[in-house]
C-alpha cells in the first residue's frame, strides 16, 4: 500500500525572510519535500548559513542577504534566485516588520508608518512582479503543473485589525486584497495565488509578548486552542498550497490561528 506524500521534486521556491521563525521552518519543509530553495535574510547571517548546510548546501539551498523595502530590491532578489537555480515555481512572501512597542495612532511617527509600508508592501510589489514575469516566461516543471504558485503571508491582524499597530494591520489587510486581485488576474494564466493568515505564533517577532508570562497568558486566553501557534504549523499549510493537492485553490485566505478569528 502506497502512502500519500507532499512532494515538490524538480521545483524551485523562493522564500523571503527565511532565516528565522516561520520562514526557517518553511525553508526546512520545502527542502524536505524535494524542492530546491532560495531564501532571503537581512541580518541573521549565521542562522542563514547554518540553514543552508542543514538543507543540503549550495546545490539544494541558497541564502541571499537582501534588504526588502523597495520594489527594486524585491526584483533583485527574484533575479538572484533564478540565476542560482534556473527557474522559479513558487514564491512565498513571508518577510515583514511589526514594530514594538505599542503606538497609538495619534502618536505614531511618520517613520514607523513609512517603514512598515515599505517593507510589508512596497517590496512585495517588486517580488510579485518579477516572480510573475519569470513564471510566465518558463514552461511548467511538469505537464499537469500550474505555471507557478504565489503564497503571501498575511495575519489575523489584517482581518480584524490590531489596535496600537495600525500600520502593521493595514499592510496585512492590503496583502489579503492583493491576493484576491492576483488570483483574479493570474489564475487564467496558470498561476495560483493564495494567502496564509497566521494568528499569534511564538517566534522571535513576538518574543516581547510571549516572553512576558503575564502578557503571554492573556494573549493565549484569547485563542480557543489556548496557546500560540508553532512556526512549523504555519509552514505546513504553505507547503500544501504549493502542492498538487491544492491545484484547484486560488484566491484563498487560509486562516491558521487556533480559532482566534472566529472568536474575535
Amino acid at each position: 500500500m502506497h502512502g500519500v506524500s507532499l512532494r515538490l521534486d524538480g521545483k524551485v521556491v523562493l522564500i523571503t525572510g527565511g532565516s528565522r521563525g516561520i520562514g526557517a521552518e518553511t525553508v526546512r519543509l520545502f527542502s524536505k519535500a524535494g524542492a530546491r530553495v532560495a531564501f532571503s535574510y537581512s541580518k541573521a547571517a549565521e542562522q542563514a548559513e547554518a540553514l543552508t548546510v542543514e538543507c543540503g548546501g549550495a546545490e539544494r539551498c541558497r541564502a541571499f542577504q537582501q534588504e526588502l523595502s523597495t520594489p527594486s530590491e524585491g526584483r533583485v532578489l527574484v533575479e538572484a534566485a533564478v540565476a542560482a537555480f534556473g527557474r522559479l515555481d513558487a514564491l512565498v512572501v513571508n518577510h515583514a516588520v511589526w514594530i514594538a512597542p505599542d503606538a497609538p495612532i495619534e502618536q505614531m511617527s511618520d517613520w514607523q508608518w513609512e517603514r512598515t509600508m515599505s517593507v510589508n508592501l512596497d517590496s512585495v510589489f517588486g517580488l510579485v512582479q518579477a516572480g510573475v514575469r519569470q513564471m510566465l516566461s518558463q514552461e511548467p516543471s511538469a505537464p499537469d503543473s500550474p505555471k507557478g504558485h504565489i503564497v503571501l503571508i498575511s495575519s489575523s491582524a489584517g482581518q480584524r485589525g490590531d489596535g496600537y499597530h495600525a500600520d502593521y494591520a493595514a499592510t496585512k489587510g492590503a496583502i489579503i486584497s492583493l491576493t484576491k486581485s492576483l488570483s483574479t488576474e493570474l489564475a487564467p494564466k496558470g498561476i495560483l495565488a493564495n494567502c496564509v493568515a497566521p494568528g499569534w505564533v511564538d517566534t522571535e517577532m513576538t518574543a516581547s509578548v510571549f516572553g512576558d508570562t503575564e502578557v503571554g497568558a492573556k494573549v493565549s486566553a484569547t485563542i480557543p486552542l489556548g496557546r500560540p501557534g508553532r512556526a512549523a504549523e504555519i509552514a505546513g499549510p504553505v507547503l500544501f498550497l504549493c502542492s498538487p493537492f491544492a491545484g484547484f485553490i486560488s484566491g484563498e485566505i487560509f486562516n491558521v490561528n487556533g480559532g482566534a478569528v472566529l472568536a474575535g
